[in-house]
């Protein structure tokens, strides 16, 4: 793991979690225990409306928490209700917290690669939560949102459903506000992932 994002996620601080957030996010922590102990597969789908913001934080953060913490046989994955595109403040802002991100392919909906080690990443790119790309059957949704987990009442495939939902950022687009939104939002997200894998 890159030591910049090493020394963040040892600096995240999970006291700082309200119980009431714990019990919901003890509900991922029971998921991800249960399927290693049976050895199966860990797969983790974090869904939102436009799966541009709020869903690609929970996916990079959880395959960073699960590296952290060497929990082997997690895939992370995210989706939308509609396909858009990465907003940029997301990229700029896991940039400034350690996260290694390349663009693939550079086109209206952006393919980036963020790397949070060496032979460590994952795939960003804004599409529908049941593209091809994304596990079809025996893994957990991870509504981020409320008007997605509104908007979805029934995910085909879904072992668990989980809703985890989180302030949008996009609320201060255009504003002076905007880096320390994202930036907060970021490491909300990041705590909480780092509250459920430690926990495993």
């Amino acid at each position: 793991m890159f030591q910049k994002l090493k020394q963040h996620i040892e600096e995240l601080d999970v006291n700082t979690i309200a119980e009431d957030r714990k019990a919901l996010l003890d509900e991922l922590t029971a998921y991800i225990s249960f399927k290693k102990k049976e050895n199966q597969p860990i797969n983790l789908n974090f869904i939102c409306t436009h799966n541009s913001r709020r869903s690609h934080l929970g996916q990079i953060w959880a395959a960073a928490m699960a590296s952290y913490f060497e929990i082997s046989d997690v895939l992370t994955f995210s989706g939308g209700t509609e396909t858009t595109a990465v907003f940029p403040m997301i990229i700029k802002t896991l940039q400034s917290q350690g996260f290694r991100i390349d663009i693939v392919d550079e086109s209206e909906n952006p393919l980036y690669e963020a790397a949070y080690g060496e032979d460590d990443a994952v795939y960003l790119f804004s599409k529908i939560y049941d593209d091809e790309s994304n596990p079809d059957e025996n893994f957990a949704a991870i509504m981020t949102c409320s008007q997605a987990d509104e908007g979805c009442p029934f995910i085909a495939g879904t072992d668990k459903r989980i809703a985890l939902t989180y302030e949008d950022p996009k609320v201060s687009d255009g504003t002076e506000q905007q880096e320390a939104t994202y930036l907060e939002r970021s490491t909300q997200i990041a705590t909480e992932m780092k509250y459920v894998f430690s926990n495993i």
